[in-house]
C-alpha cells in the first residue's frame, strides 16, 4: 500500500553508443532469462552459518543493531504477551481507535460496541471494480463493553469479549472457515439477530434468512426463546451461512466441534512446492475448508462436495477434512541474467554502454525504498558488466555498492547518522529504517523495501562468498522482520504473508473498511527472490526452502488474481479491464495508489523485471491483451513504457526482436534498471 513508488530517471534515455543486434545462440526451451542460481539442495541439516532466526539467534543481533521506540501503531485490541500483527487480514481489527470490517473469506466480519456481526458480501462487479464489502447479516449482542485479540496464528484468531472486568466468551474466526463460534466464558444469555425467524431443523440446529443468502446456527446445549439464545458455561454457539448447492445439516456436522487454531506447512521438490493449511478443531474432528480458485485446480486428497460461496476472487468449493493441501509450480530465484549466450558484438554494445550508465549513476537515496532499490539496480549493473568484461567499470561499482552497503548495515549504524542505517523497533517488534519512506514506520511495504535490499545483498555474496559475514546481521533482522518461519516474541510469523490467501499484505495497520490491500504483488514476488539468494548466500537451507515456497504461491495469486485474470469466468462480466492492480480483502480495482494512467496499472505489477521475473511470461498469449490496454494510443514512448517494453518481449521472439529495435525510443528508463540492463535483458532471452 504506497503512493508514486515509481522512479523513471526522466531524460536518461539509452545513449548513442548504444547499438542493437539481432538475436544470436541457439533457440531454448525457456522464455526467462536465465542466471546464476545456486545450489537448490534444501535437505540436511543446518550447518554453523545457518540460522533458523530463532529468538536466541536474533537477539543478540538486536543488541548490536540498537532498540527504540517506534511509532504509536495504537493496539486498541491487543492482548497481553501478544507480538503486534501487523500486516495481517485482521489488523483493522486491533489497531486505531475503532476496529474495522475484516474478510477471512468466505465471510466478513466486524466488531461492535457490544457485540459482533458476520455475514457472506454480496458481490457485485462494475466497470472498475468488483466488490464485496462487509455484510452485517447477523448481529451477535453479548452485552460486551470491549474486545481484545488473545490468540491468533496466521489464518485464524481468538477474540474476547468482556463486560466491566469479567469475560463473557471467545470467538473464534479463520480465513477458510465458514464457521463463526462464540464459546462461553460462563452460562451467557445474548441476543443474536434475526432470533425470531429461527427455524429449527434437528436438535441444536436451526435456519434462517438474512439477506439473500441462508443462515444455520448450531452448538452444544443451546436453548432458544423469543429473541435470547441462552449458552450454558464452556458451550458454543456456531454460525455459517448455507453453501450453495449444499445443505444446513451436512455442514453443521463439521461445525460439532469448534474450530481451535490452524497451522501452516510446506514441503518442495524440483518442480513444485505442496502447502498443507491445517485446520485444528477441539476434537480434532474434521471441518470444513473452502478452497480458494489458485487451490482447487491441484487439490489433493479432499472431498469439496459440500456446496460453493461467492467470493470477489471467484467461486469457493467448500471441503470436507482437517486440511486443505494443494501443489503450485516452483519458481527460479536468479542472481543475475545469463548472458553467456551473447554474440561478440553484443557483448561490446555492453560493454560501451556500461561504461555510459555506470559514469551517470546519480548519487544513493537515502530512504528505505528508492534506496534499496537503486542499490538492487547497481548489482544488476554489475553483474552485466563482469559478465561482458567491463573489468574497471565492474570493480567501480563493486566500490560504490559495497561501500552504500556498508554504510547500510553497519550494526551500530544509527547511533551516529539519522538515515541509511535501521534500528530495532521495541514498541511494535520489528526493524525500521531511520529515513523510511511510503509509511515505512507504520510497517507498510516492509517486503517490498526489505526484498530489493536483500536481493542486493545476494548478490554481492554469492559474487564473493567473503562478504556474507559483514552483511549478516542486519540482512538476518530484514529477514526475520519480513519473514520469521515462527513469532520468536522478537518478530511476528512471516509478517506479511498470507498462506491461505498465497499472497503478501501490504498495511501495516489497515486502517480501512475494505481491510488489508496490496498493490505491488510483483515487488512482493521481488521479496521472496530476494529472501531466497540471501538464503543461499548466508547458508541457510531451512530459510531457502521457506522463501521458495513463498515465491511460488505470491507468483500463483499473483497470475490467478492480478495480471492474468481469468475474464471469461461469471465473476468478471461487466468488469472492463484486462487485469486488477489493487486487491484488498473486501473488494478488487482497476487503480493504482499513485497514478490514473493505464500504463502505470500494469507497470505497477511488473516491477521490477528481475531476472526472476520469468513468470511474468507463463501465458504469452495474455500479454498482448495486457498491453493493448496499458499501451492505449500512446504507445512505449510514455512514462513506464520501458517495463512495458520488456514485458512485450517474453511473447516471443518477434516480439523481442521489435522490442530491441525500439530500445533507442524510448524517453526514460525506470530507477530499478539502466540502459545496460535493459539491453542486457532482451539480449539473454531465449524461446
Amino acid at each position: 500500500m504506497t503512493s508514486g513508488r515509481f522512479g523513471s530517471v526522466l531524460g536518461r534515455c539509452l545513449a548513442l553508443a548504444m547499438l542493437v543486434y539481432g538475436c544470436a545462440g541457439p533457440a531454448g526451451s525457456t522464455r526467462t532469462p536465465s542466471g546464476r542460481t545456486g545450489s537448490s539442495t534444501l535437505g540436511g541439516s543446518l550447518g554453523p552459518a545457518a540460522t533458523s532466526l530463532s529468538a536466541a539467534q536474533l537477539s543478540p543481533l538486536i543488541t548490536m543493531l540498537g532498540a527504540r521506540p517506534g511509532a504509536d501503531l495504537a493496539p486498541a485490541r491487543l492482548g497481553e504477551g501478544l507480538t503486534e500483527p501487523t500486516n495481517r487480514w485482521f489488523s483493522g481489527l486491533v489497531f486505531g481507535a475503532d476496529p474495522q470490517p475484516v474478510f477471512p473469506l468466505p465471510l466478513s466480519f466486524a466488531l461492535s460496541g457490544t457485540g459482533f456481526s458476520f455475514g457472506l458480501p454480496t458481490v457485485s462487479t462494475s466497470a472498475k471494480s468488483i466488490v464485496g464489502g462487509h455484510e452485517p447479516a447477523v448481529r451477535v449482542d453479548l452485552g460486551a463493553d470491549s474486545w481484545k485479540l488473545t490468540r491468533y496464528d496466521e489464518m485464524s484468531i481468538t477474540l474476547t469479549a468482556s463486560r466491566s472486568t469479567a469475560e463473557l466468551g471467545t470467538v473464534v474466526i479463520a480465513e477458510g472457515s465458514p464457521f463463526v463460534s462464540f464459546t462461553a466464558h460462563g452460562a451467557q444469555r445474548i441476543s443474536p439477530n434475526p432470533a425470531g425467524q429461527m427455524r429449527q431443523l434437528a436438535q441444536n440446529l436451526w435456519t434462517f434468512g438474512a439477506g439473500p443468502h441462508e443462515y444455520a446456527l448450531t452448538g452444544t446445549g443451546l436453548e432458544l426463546s423469543g429473541t435470547g439464545l441462552t449458552i450454558p458455561d464452556g458451550a458454543h454457539a456456531t454460525w455459517f451461512p448455507v453453501p450453495d448447492g449444499g445443505d444446513a445439516a451436512s455442514v453443521a456436522a463439521l461445525a460439532a466441534s469448534p474450530l481451535v487454531s490452524t497451522s501452516t506447512g510446506f514441503s518442495l521438490d524440483e518442480s513444485s512446492v505442496t502447502t498443507t493449511l491445517g485446520y485444528l478443531t477441539a476434537d480434532h474432528s474434521p471441518t470444513a475448508i473452502a478452497a480458494m480458485p489458485h487451490q482447487q485446480a491441484a487439490l489433493t486428497s479432499t472431498s469439496c462436495s459440500l456446496g460453493s460461496y461467492d467470493s470477489i476472487y471467484g467461486l469457493l468449493t467448500l471441503c470436507r477434512g482437517t486440511s486443505l493441501q494443494w501443489t503450485t509450480t516452483r519458481r527460479p530465484a536468479r542472481a543475475a541474467l545469463d548472458l553467456s549466450g551473447l554474440s561478440d558484438d553484443e557483448r561490446a554494445a555492453l560493454r560501451q554502454q556500461v561504461g555510459v550508465d555506470t559514469a551517470a549513476l546519480p548519487p544513493y537515496p537515502s530512504d528505505t525504498y528508492f534506496g534499496s532499490k537503486a542499490l538492487y539496480r547497481d548489482t544488476q549493473l554489475y553483474e552485466v558488466a563482469k559478465q561482458v568484461g567491463a573489468e574497471s567499470q565492474a570493480a567501480a561499482l563493486k566500490t560504490r555498492i559495497m561501500a552504500q552497503l556498508g554504510a547500510w548495515t553497519a550494526p551500530s549504524g544509527c547511533t551516529g547518522r539519522t538515515s541509511e542505517c535501521f534500528f530495532y523497533d521495541s514498541t511494535n517488534k520489528g526493524i525500521v529504517g531511520l529515513s523510511p519512506s511510503f509509511g515505512a514506520e507504520q510497517y507498510n511495504d516492509h517486503h517490498f523495501h526489505y526484498g530489493y535490499f536483500l536481493y542486493a545483498a545476494a548478490v554481492m555474496a554469492l559474487d564473493d562468498p567473503g562478504l556474507v559475514e559483514g552483511l549478516r546481521p542486519v540482512m538476518t533482522l530484514l529477514a526475520a522482520d519480513i519473514a520469521s518461519p515462527a513469532d520468536s516474541g522478537t518478530f511476528p510469523q512471516r509478517r506479511v504473508f498470507d498462506p491461505y490467501a498465497s499472497h503478501s499484505w501490504a498495511s501495516g495497520t489497515a486502517p480501512f473498511a475494505d481491510g488489508n490491500n496490496q498493490e505491488s504483488v510483483s515487488e512482493a514476488v521481488n521479496a521472496w527472490a530476494g529472501l531466497s539468494l540471501w538464503a543461499q548466500a548466508s547458508g541457510d537451507p531451512g530459510l531457502h526452502a521457506q522463501a521458495q515456497w513463498m515465491q511460488a504461491l505470491e507468483v500463483s495469486s499473483a497470475l490467478a488474481y492480478w495480471t492474468n485474470i481469468d475474464t471469461s469466468a461469471p465473476l468478471y462480466r461487466g468488469f472492463e479491464h484486462e487485469i486488477t492492480p489493487v486487491n484488498w480483502g473486501g473488494k478488487r480495482d482497476y487503480a493504482t495508489w499513485f497514478s490514473p494512467e493505464p500504463a502505470a496499472a500494469l507497470a505497477i505489477l511488473l516491477l521490477p523485471i528481475s531476472p526472476s521475473s520469468g513468470y511474468l511470461g507463463a501465458d504469452p498469449g495474455r500479454i498482448g491483451a495486457n498491453l493493448t490496454e496499458a499501451l492505449g494510443t500512446k504507445g512505449y514512448q510514455q512514462t513506464y513504457g520501458d517495463l512495458l517494453l520488456l514485458y512485450s518481449a517474453l511473447q516471443g521472439p518477434r516480439q523481442r526482436d521489435e522490442a530491441r529495435a525500439m530500445l533507442g525510443t524510448l524517453p526514460s528508463i525506470d530507477d530499478s534498471m539502466t540502459p545496460s540492463y535493459v539491453m542486457a535483458y532482451l539480449d539473454a532471452l531465449r524461446f
